[in-house]
């Protein structure tokens, strides 16, 4: 399971035209935190910061993630058209643990 951190709603967009298409795009940004492992399984010290796409609803307003933890959810993972595994961040909530009875 890779954590998620999601600290801030701030959102930045890129817009312009592709050189090679010439077709304009218009995207959106938001900063995420990743808690990643090294090549040995184990837990990195700190996460690790990255910048995700978000999606857009009917409107073409951005879904931005609320503050929170999350994990990647398994339709992260896919396989692109060129046979490379690649990864489209999706986040799932991170349901808090229910305190223990006293």
């Amino acid at each position: 399971m890779i954590q998620v951190s999601v600290t801030s709603t701030e959102v930045r967009n890129q817009r312009g035209t592709a050189k090679a298409s010439g077709k304009a795009y218009d995207l959106n940004f938001q900063t995420v935190w990743f808690h990643t492992h090294d090549r040995n399984g184990n837990k990195n010290p700190y996460p690790e910061k990255s910048e995700i796409i978000l999606e857009k609803n009917e409107q073409g307003a951005p879904l931005v993630w609320a503050v929170g933890e999350y994990t990647l959810s398994p339709s992260s993972v896919y396989v692109d058209r060129s046979g490379n595994l690649a990864i489209a961040p999706r986040l799932v909530a991170i349901k808090p643990k229910a305190a223990a009875a006293a």
